[in-house]
This record gives structure tokens, C-alpha cells and sequence, in this order.
């Protein structure tokens, strides 16, 4: 049984190395890259028409 279950494709994340240990400088480039294609203004403009077109067609 435990051959059976090593063969399993759901064991081979528990085996991957880490490359790049930084998390907080990962989550920082993520960030400013974010910032810098100007993906933030589409945000903001979405979350703007979204409660927009939500306050037009709510009923109270």
C-alpha cells in the first residue's frame, strides 16, 4: 500500500527546493511592479463603477 501511495502526484510539492527565500522582497517587486504598469488604477477605477452600477440597481 505505502508503494501505491508514493507514486501519488500529490507528493511532489512536499519535496521542491525553495529558490528564492526572500518573501517580503517577492511580495515588494509584486508591489511596485502593481504600481509602475498602473494595474492600480484600474483597481480603483473598477471598485469605482462597480458601486456605481451597485448603488443604480439596488432597491434600498
Amino acid at each position: 500500500m505505502s508503494q501505491i501511495l508514493w507514486h501519488l502526484p500529490w507528493h511532489s510539492p512536499l519535496a521542491q527546493s525553495i529558490k528564492d527565500p526572500d518573501l517580503l522582497g517577492q511580495w515588494q517587486k509584486a508591489f511596485d511592479h502593481f504600481i509602475q504598469t498602473g494595474q492600480v488604477w484600474a483597481l480603483l477605477i473598477g471598485i469605482f463603477i462597480g458601486f456605481l452600477v451597485k448603488s443604480m440597481t439596488s432597491f434600498g
